[in-house]
């Protein structure tokens, strides 16, 4: 499961949940590829994201059919779930996208990002509950070592997040849904 799309609308974190994905398997040598799409709207615009995690050298950055979308809000849920490989994973907000998968042939998970990081004192840290239930769910990295590569990949300037992104990292890989 290393082809990873995550889409939603610009300032939801789409960005930097791609890139910690990205930082963690380059941690580990991994081959790795993010790259970025948005409108030229930018915050509040659509956004999206490929990223792409891999042992053997990577032939395109571009993410059209992939293991593991995650859609943060309606209109990416739509457009994108039936680009998913059978077998795949599909992970919505379920505080912000009210719709239900109707394919049989892969997972989905519907986690109230949004709404558990409101109750936690944590607003605008849902991408990062996402990003704890997405590797939990997906075995993508080990639990505490994806904790360790988050903090690594926090800019000085933002020095003071470490703590509220490792509880936000913790709800999403406690979450039971």
């Amino acid at each position: 499961m290393s082809n990873i799309l995550l889409a939603g609308f610009g300032g939801q974190g789409i960005l930097f949940a791609g890139k910690q994905i990205v930082l963690a398997g380059m941690r580990q040598d991994k081959y790795v590829s993010w790259l970025p799409s948005y409108g030229p709207e930018m915050r509040g615009g659509t956004c999206n994201c490929s990223v792409i995690v891999e042992d053997e050298p990577i032939g395109s950055p571009l993410v059209t059919t992939p293991d593991v979308l995650l859609a943060f809000n309606a209109p990416s849920f739509e457009k994108f779930e039936s680009t998913v490989v059978k077998g795949g994973m599909l992970f919505t907000d379920s505080s912000l996208v009210n719709k239900k998968g109707s394919r049989d042939d892969i997972s989905y998970f519907y986690i109230p990002a949004t709404e558990l990081a409101n109750e936690n004192g944590l607003t605008g840290m849902a991408n990062v509950i996402m990003l704890g239930y997405i590797v939990k769910k997906t075995g993508l990295f080990d639990e505490e070592y994806f904790k360790d590569s988050l903090n690594a990949g926090i800019p000085a300037h933002k020095a003071h997040l470490a703590e509220v992104n490792k509880k936000a990292l913790e709800i999403g890989f406690g979450y039971e849904g």
